[in-house]
């Protein structure tokens, strides 16, 4: 006899992996938005340490046994965040002069020109990529041993860096960068501290999925994903790190609830289609909602004051 709960998790196993991945890419581009940087450079450092996993574990350390070791798998983490940060640096430095619109630019630039890299280097594969890399679990679901602990560590750290010094530099520069630079703020170091923390964060949710998809080619970074994780935080909301994670968390599950609602009965089949393929035209149409009717998202830290309002009454009311 078949037990309902365990044949949800394992249906929907991927998915709930997917959906924390997709959260904390959403705080990768969460990370340069609390200094006011429109960066969507997330695709490039992802795609980045999904090529170092996956070159790592099919061509340095292939794996023999049935399953690919843990200790390894941490290792690729660790060196692809290392080499995302490196590389976060040295992207930053000069492109953070920009601002804007002009930033966003720059950083798409980025994007393409790590995905034509990929397509044309033998290491990456080319245009087929790089297949077979070796699974540490026997199954998606099992996955959630490393995305539960990485995604609450980030969101912790996330947390944390707003509430101390470096935090509030950031909020300052975002809020505005002339009068922080005045107060003694230096807006370079801190602009390119948070892109770097942002690229650290892609690229070890980078290694991690190479394993979980099992395959890594040069569509995992290009500007299509760019326009996604931008959805996650700007209708998530861009003002506090519940934002990001739980509009990371909905955005990636909506293909499959859009592709669920196409499979309805008697629905006319130009709708189906659209349903099935105009994920990217919707993601589309809620960021220019989105930005018109909740310009800082749906959550927003005026959420989380009125609830916190709403219990300090809740007392007093008790008393009288």
């Amino acid at each position: 006899m078949s037990n309902p709960g365990f044949d949800f998790f394992t249906t929907y196993g991927f998915l709930m992996v997917s959906m924390l991945l997709g959260a904390m890419l959403g705080l990768s581009l969460y990370l340069p938005l609390m200094a006011g940087q429109l960066s969507l450079a997330s695709p490039g450092f992802y795609a980045l340490g999904g090529y170092i996993a996956a070159i790592f574990s099919t061509k340095v350390f292939p794996s023999t046994g049935a399953t690919f070791p843990i200790p390894l798998l941490l290792l690729e983490m660790v060196v692809a965040g290392a080499m995302s940060g490196v590389l976060g640096v040295l992207v930053g430095v000069p492109a953070l002069r920009l601002r804007g619109i002009y930033l966003a630019i720059a950083t798409i630039a980025f994007v393409e020109i790590l995905r034509v890299l990929a397509l044309n280097l033998e290491i990456t594969g080319g245009a087929v990529g790089i297949f077979g890399i070796p699974q540490p679990f026997q199954t998606p679901l099992e996955y959630l041993w490393i995305a539960v602990p990485l995604l609450l560590l980030s969101m912790f750290f996330v947390y944390r860096l707003e509430n101390i010094r470096i935090g509030r530099a950031l909020i300052a520069i975002r809020e505005d960068e002339l009068a922080a630079d005045a107060m003694g703020i230096n807006p370079t170091y801190y602009k390119v501290l948070a892109f770097t923390l942002g690229a650290i964060l892609a690229g070890v949710v980078g290694a991690v999925s190479a394993h979980f998809l099992n395959t890594w080619n040069a569509r995992q970074g290009t500007f299509d994903a760019s326009i996604i994780y931008l959805t996650f935080v700007l209708i998530g909301g861009s003002r506090t790190v519940a934002g990001p994670v739980l509009g990371g968390m909905v955005f990636t599950a909506l293909p499959e609830v859009l592709r669920a609602i196409a499979d309805t009965p008697n629905l006319p089949l130009w709708l189906a289609s659209f349903l099935r393929d105009g994920r990217l035209i919707i993601f589309g149409l809620l960021i220019v909602i989105g930005t018109i009717f909740f310009p800082q998202g749906l959550v927003t830290p005026d959420l989380f004051k009125r609830r916190d309002r709403t219990k300090k009454m809740v007392p007093t009311a008790v008393r009288k």
